[in-house]
């Protein structure tokens, strides 16, 4: 073997290192375009070459388009085509999936010379095959008009740089397909949401309706309080598929629109909501929706006997991602000696009692000015 002279050696030792530097680019980049461009301006830098090109293959067209390139005029890139058959060099080196190496252009039987490479004056080409599990991509090229010679060791370089964009090119492909199922799910899990918060929507018109149709008083408040428990979970379905994130709800607007909904049943009270705009776990969306309309409902139902008089729902943020949220009212009080936790008649109170273990909380009861339910949950174990 001829022993490199020391240009020859600092030539192939910067090839090196611009592959190597672009195999760091290829394994981050997330726009194809600009890597593939990227790669045309290294390739004619590391090939001291005057033209790179960058082709992808047209099957239906049976073509390779020019998508990106260095020193090639106006109108090429994005726009010209070279034939994708045996007769032309890139063509010859997609079909047959071996390098080409063409240092005479001008003498050469095997292929036909371009168009667009006899309108630039090509007179030499390099041409190697992008390709990975996917398929062929298309094929990397460099040419130049000047005499010299490509040779076995710019194929390798070559050879390198295609390998790491057919690698950057699958994997940029299979992202794009993982995103798109990712997208689709999430469409369908919206329209899920809002179909349940629709047929949960007409339930509740039954209820009502079976409700007006009821003379007797106690199945008439029966079937509002089961009709306002459905319109609570089909109102945190609408807010879970306007959400940004389907995974989190934002603590704040959830609240707020939960108790604009509950200010149009009971428009003689005041519903306040105070909250922080924080993400709360979506799995505790229903049952913390259910905990606070349980809790508005009793408050208008028995604070206030001899008129109306505010209701608060308020949230405020602890340390060590706890959640402290409250409903209380300035109305009679709970009766003397009141035990929330041994209140099995009502069955308001199992509910919420139900609840508050269903969220993981810890629920403290105080009825001297009013009444005051307290929830303090630890999001980091929801």
């Amino acid at each position: 073997m001829a022993e490199l002279s020391r240009s020859d050696l600092d030539y192939r030792l910067n090839q090196q290192k611009i592959l190597s530097e672009f195999g760091v680019e290829a394994l981050r980049a997330d726009d194809l375009g600009q890597l593939l461009q990227r790669a045309t301006e290294l390739c004619a830098e590391g090939m001291s070459a005057q033209f790179c090109k960058a082709l992808e293959y047209k099957p239906g067209q049976d073509t390779l388009l020019v998508i990106a390139g260095v020193g090639w005029g106006p109108n090429v890139v994005g726009q010209a085509h070279v034939g994708a058959d045996l007769a032309s060099p890139a063509g010859y080196a997609l079909k047959t999936g071996q390098p080409v190496i063409s240092n005479h252009l001008e003498n050469e039987r095997r292929f036909r010379t371009p168009q667009l490479m006899a309108d630039h004056g090509v007179r030499r080409a390099l041409n190697v095959l992008i390709r990975n599990r996917q398929g062929d991509f298309g094929v990397l090229e460099v040419d130049d008009t000047r005499e010299g010679q490509f040779d076995e060791a710019d194929i390798a370089f070559m050879q390198g740089f295609a390998n790491l964009l057919g690698g950057a090119i699958e994997r940029q492909r299979a992202e794009a397909r993982l995103q798109a199922a990712l997208d689709r799910q999430e469409l369908l899990t919206r329209e899920m949401s809002h179909r349940v918060k629709n047929s949960l929507a007409t339930v509740a018109g039954l209820l009502s309706l079976q409700a007006r149709t009821t003379e007797n008083q106690q199945a008439r408040d029966a079937l509002a309080d089961a009709r306002s428990r459905v319109e609570a979970v089909a109102q945190v379905h609408d807010q879970l598929w306007r959400q940004p994130d389907l995974a989190a709800v934002e603590l704040s607007g959830f609240l707020e629109s939960l108790c604009e909904k509950l200010r149009e049943s009971a428009p003689g009270h005041a519903i306040t909501c105070r909250a922080p705009a924080m993400p709360i776990p979506a799995d505790l969306a229903i049952p913390l929706g259910l905990f606070v309309n349980e809790l508005v409902t009793n408050a208008i139902k028995y604070a206030y006997p001899d008129g109306h008089g505010p209701v608060r729902v308020e949230a405020e943020a602890r340390d060590e991602g706890r959640v402290r949220l409250s409903v209380s009212d300035d109305g009679v009080g709970l009766p003397e000696g009141f035990d929330a936790a041994a209140a099995r008649h009502s069955l308001g109170m199992r509910v919420i009692h139900g609840l508050a273990r269903q969220l993981g909380g810890d629920l403290t009861v105080t009825g001297t000015d009013g009444a005051c339910f307290a929830l303090t949950l630890d999001l980091g174990k929801a």
